[in-house]
């Protein structure tokens, strides 16, 4: 796939659409992936990670920095990443703060968003062949198997962080499969996506004042150790999964549309407006907390709603607003395909 010619709007809304891709990615039970799929640059997404190969590296070794930019449609990645980075700085944080205190609320809108997105990739598929459809429950299934699993143990053993690696970076190649609620079955979400990363803010402070003290401190050390591992996972997560999914986009595209849309159907159990988170607990029943005191997530326990409360109208309000952003944003999507 070459690379766009874009403009100066364009590049604005693919750092935008990184931004929002970055904070769905972060929260559990959302996927980025959703998205990429539903903004119309799910495609050029996967086929610029499958650039990023053994013919991209020689041309960086051979210091065709140019060619190889060119060669993984860099441009492309690089606002979308940078979108990514900005969100987890910024966008990410208020939606962590959100849903601290309007969990509802939030919850509400990202169930909403999934129905709109499941609405959106599916009004146009048009391949309902019984494989397919056998494909679609199979997909329906396992989203929901995966949403009734229960929370591993902690294991900060190196090969197993590296697994939950390429595990934890599904959630942006494979829509409406969260790879942060996986790393939450793992055991390791506040391990990988809570300690190790405060590890690294708190390090670059540190070395920005010139303060080397952290390298007489075996457990900052473990958790820069397990971060490392944990990014080298992610990135090999991601280009091994973007060639195997732009194959199965090349040769099975119907077949796979059909298993994107079971998965984020299966996931609306996941984002369940209704709920009450279930924590991790210590022998004496007291909630365990993590190292920055925030207490440990390990599942929830869904309900129906009873009564028709103004808590609950609104509720259905931010329902209603999540299916029309994505279906909104789905227009614009259709929009920019067009004109490109």
């Amino acid at each position: 796939m070459e690379s766009k010619h874009r403009s100066f709007p364009d590049k604005v809304w693919l750092v935008l659409k990184g931004l929002a891709m970055g904070a769905a990615n972060k929260v559990p039970g959302v996927s980025g992936g959703v998205v990429a799929y539903v903004a119309g640059f799910y495609e050029e997404f996967i086929y610029s990670l499958q650039k990023v190969n053994k013919n991209a590296f020689k041309l960086l070794l051979n210091g065709r920095f140019r060619s190889f930019v060119r060669y993984v449609n860099g441009r492309f990645l690089f606002l979308l990443i940078l979108g990514m980075i900005i969100s987890y700085f910024s966008v990410s944080k208020l939606l962590d703060i959100a849903i601290d205190h309007y969990p509802l609320y939030v919850w509400s809108a990202f169930f909403g968003m999934i129905i709109g997105s499941i609405y959106y990739i599916a009004k146009d598929f048009n391949d309902w062949s019984q494989r397919n459809i056998i494909i679609l429950a199979l997909g329906i299934i396992t989203g929901i198997l995966i949403s009734l699993l229960e929370p591993a143990t902690q294991n900060d053993n190196l090969i197993f962080v590296f697994f939950c690696g390429i595990i934890g970076v599904s959630g942006m190649t494979l829509p409406g499969l969260s790879g942060s609620f996986i790393l939450i079955l793992l055991g390791n979400y506040v391990l990988l996506l809570v300690d190790s990363v405060n590890a690294l803010y708190d390090t670059l402070s540190d070395l920005i004042q010139a303060d080397f003290s952290f390298i007489n401190d075996p457990h900052r050390l473990r958790l820069l150790q397990v971060m490392a591992v944990f990014t080298l996972g992610s990135v090999t997560g991601l280009v091994t999964l973007s060639n195997f999914l732009g194959y199965l986009l090349k040769h099975y595209k119907h077949a796979t549309n059909a298993a994107i849309i079971g998965f984020i159907a299966g996931s609306l159990g996941v984002v369940w407006p209704w709920k009450n988170p279930v924590f991790e607990r210590n022998a004496f029943g007291e909630i365990n907390y993590d190292r920055v005191g925030d207490p440990i997530l390990t599942n929830y326990d869904r309900y129906w709603p009873e009564s028709f409360s103004a808590e609950n109208i609104i509720a259905t309000i931010f329902i209603l607003l999540g299916i029309f952003s994505v279906v909104a944003l789905g227009k614009y999507g259709e929009k920019t395909r067009v004109q490109s």
